[in-house]
């Protein structure tokens, strides 16, 4: 069963991002402060959801919690800073756009860059150990994957409606036959070793 709080003491906000390891696209983040008596039995790590569940959660998180946001950075920021540095900064903006203020910021992952007078706590799998990291990758997967889908409809070949920009076979082949649009990032490895950079 999930946590519902690091440090009852204080509002606190869980952040999570989503679309780190991804061919395309954005790094997305949440940030989520819920009440401290909520619960929900299902609510997990994203990834161990299905879509169906992420989206019912989706809707009630947003309708219960007492603050949540959601942000991105470009492919085009990633390539200029590198996705870790890009990762903490979607965090960032996830906390900068809550209309109310946290006093303690529950990062998921092992480091952070720190945000300007807030405390944080970095939970390694904090997603599967606390509810509002939880809820926040909840929020990131399905602005990120509704995302992904309309973007396919601009680019059909990759297959981004299903995977996300994630490294697929199906990506890849795809990537290699019809090279790059503008939403990849450039700084990847985009195709497999054995393959030449001159396919890309």
């Amino acid at each position: 069963m999930l946590k519902a709080f690091y440090n009852k003491n204080v509002r606190e906000a869980g952040l999570d991002e989503v679309g780190r390891g991804c061919l395309a696209g954005p790094v997305v983040a949440a940030a989520v402060i819920l009440p401290p008596d909520y619960f929900h039995l299902y609510l997990n790590d994203s990834k161990q959801l299905t879509r169906v569940q992420r989206d019912v959660l989706q809707k009630e998180i947003m309708e219960e919690a007492i603050a949540w946001a959601v942000a991105e950075v470009d492919n085009f920021e990633i390539d200029r800073i590198n996705i870790l540095k890009a990762s903490f900064l979607a965090m960032h903006y996830a906390v900068d756009k809550l209309h109310t203020k946290p006093e303690h910021l529950l990062v998921d992952g092992n480091r952070f860059t720190p945000y300007p007078m807030i405390p944080h706590t970095c939970i390694i799998k904090g997603d599967a150990h606390y509810l509002s990291i939880a809820a926040a990758s909840v929020l990131a997967k399905t602005y990120r994957d509704d995302l992904m889908s309309r973007l396919s409809l601009q680019f059909p070949y990759y297959g981004w409606e299903t995977n996300a920009g994630y490294p697929t076979m199906h990506h890849r082949k795809a990537i290699k036959l019809h090279g790059t649009c503008e939403h990849h990032r450039m700084s990847f490895k985009l195709l497999k070793e054995e393959e030449t950079p001159e396919d890309v």
